[in-house]
């Protein structure tokens, strides 16, 4: 049974429960002082706390989509994200290949005309060898025959870390989000393409092109818009892609806006943070590099690079979130430049978490709708 089955999930509380149960019904009969009737007593207070954790945990990560399966989650999934494109040895799928399709949630229609589609796809870069999977949606319109010759805008969505992209379609709901704003004439119809940053997992590469590799900034800055557009209508002139992301995804987000405005036209971070974090998790992001490392914090980037000519949003809440005060400053700072636009939504109150993320995402999907050109 995998980490995010709900038979995981009901199993953890039955045995949480029938332990409880346990514990209150043997109480009487393990009271007395003798270091068997203690040990009994520890041994049912211990299982029971275990079973109640372990059904917490369950339930947050199927709400949150943390770990997308135990290899994640104890982190046994290693070097699978590198590997070597099958493209270049015969295949004839090319870089981005079809897996399966599926409805979209929450919108009851079989026929994509009308509902649309959520196709999962795989990903191997041309240039960095990294593969990675990825859900797009295409809107209704795609499928529809008076549009059979227009290209779609198209937008990168991130999660955070570790994150997974399935949680971008069915906890977030960018989809239906996108297509009901479409469907009251409130954003343009456009392409999604959902994944996570963690494309060398379990390694948190912060869309870093890490010396020896994995090159993550390279692979979302040239080789999944290369993949995408060689299998899908998205636009190819200039202004057409813009890219959204929640925590880590956030800072990507912005990163590669600013890096790569003539591939992103507007960036979107929800409770970004704005320098890449050296911990466990990420290992040596820079080995020595000091202009690499530098490149990586947005602050320096605006203090010490040309101001890029793109659109950014960030988000933060007054109560709850711990980048406020930081992303007031950035705010401040993109605001002194000459060519870097900016936006902002603030709200009163909202955690770190995929509630306050479900607020911010339709204004965010409206944002970036009207700064992506037109095809």
């Amino acid at each position: 049974m995998g980490l995010t089955s709900n038979k995981v999930l009901w199993l953890a509380i039955v045995i949480a429960a029938v332990l409880f149960i346990g514990t209150v019904w043997l109480w009487p009969r393990l009271a007395r002082q003798h270091w068997r009737s203690v040990s009994g007593r520890v041994g049912l207070l211990l299982a029971t706390q275990v079973a109640l954790f372990a059904s917490v945990g369950l339930a947050a990560n199927q709400a949150f989509g943390f770990y997308a399966s135990w290899a994640d989650l104890f982190g046994t999934e290693t070097g699978q994200g590198v590997v070597v494109d099958h493209s270049a040895h015969g295949g004839d799928g090319g870089p981005l290949q079809v897996v399966s399709t599926s409805e979209v949630p929450g919108v009851h229609s079989s026929r994509p005309e009308r509902g649309g589609q959520i196709q999962k796809v795989d990903i191997v870069g041309r240039t960095t060898h990294i593969a990675t999977p990825a859900y797009v949606y295409l809107p209704p319109e795609y499928f529809q025959p008076q549009y059979r010759t227009r290209t779609f805008p198209t937008t990168v969505v991130l999660t955070g870390y570790p994150g997974t992209a399935r949680s971008l379609v069915d906890k977030l709901n960018y989809p239906s989000t996108a297509q009901r704003l479409a469907r009251d004439g409130r954003v343009q119809p456009m392409i999604l393409v959902m994944l996570r940053p963690t494309v060398a997992p379990p390694r948190d590469t912060e869309c870093v092109d890490i010396p020896g590799g994995p090159r993550t900034e390279t692979f979302f800055a040239k080789d999944l818009p290369d993949a995408v557009l060689g299998h899908y209508r998205a636009g190819k002139r200039p202004g057409g892609w813009g890219i959204v992301g929640d925590s880590t995804g956030g800072y990507c987000a912005l990163k590669l806006a600013m890096h790569h405005p003539r591939v992103y036209a507007a960036g979107a971070g929800l409770s970004p943070y704005y320098n890449a974090p050296i911990d466990p998790t990420t290992g040596d992001l820079f080995h020595g590099d000091a202009k690499l490392r530098n490149r990586a914090d947005l602050f320096w980037l605006l203090r010490h690079e040309p101001a890029p000519d793109t659109s950014l949003l960030v988000t933060s809440s007054k109560v709850g979130e711990h980048n406020y005060k930081s992303t007031m400053d950035f705010i401040q700072r993109v605001r002194a430049t000459d060519r870097t636009r900016i936006s902002s939504i603030i709200l009163d109150s909202g955690g770190h978490n995929f509630n306050t993320w479900r607020r911010e995402i339709p204004p965010t999907l409206q944002w970036i709708s009207g700064r992506l050109a037109d095809h």
